[in-house]
């Protein structure tokens, strides 16, 4: 069964990286440079969000990851996110949790394990449920 993963991330390289990672037989990663366009595009029933926590854009809706997240969760608690951020800040981690972010990964040298481990971890959590 094909699983599509959303990754939302205003730098197009690191999108561009998570793709090349990700996509496989069975996932196909879709990237949009801004929450406006993910959440646009929700209807397409993605069964992961890879979500920025800091956008550099000040022109748009969502200033931040956390909006964008509520806005997903208001279209479906059901989508699990993972949430991303150069921020190694434990109130920051904490507060996510609380909200009900399904990981939270340091955008830092070990980004792509530490990634491949939250997938892991939310794609089993979501299969017992």
């Amino acid at each position: 069964m094909n699983k599509v993963f959303f990754i939302v991330d205003d730098d197009p390289f690191f999108c561009k990286l998570i793709q090349g990672k990700f996509s496989e037989n069975d996932v196909t990663v879709k990237s949009f440079s801004t929450g406006e366009e993910c959440l646009k595009s929700l209807d397409e029933g993605p069964d992961l969000i890879i979500l920025d926590y800091i956008f550099s854009s000040v022109d748009t809706k969502y200033k931040d990851g956390m909006a964008i997240f509520e806005a997903i969760k208001e279209y479906s608690a059901d989508i699990p996110v993972i949430m991303l951020s150069g921020q190694e800040d434990g109130e920051i981690v904490l507060a996510l949790a609380r909200k009900g972010v399904s990981d939270y990964v340091v955008k830092d040298k070990d980004v792509i394990s530490a990634l491949e481990e939250a997938i892991s971890n939310v794609m089993i959590d979501n299969s017992i449920n």
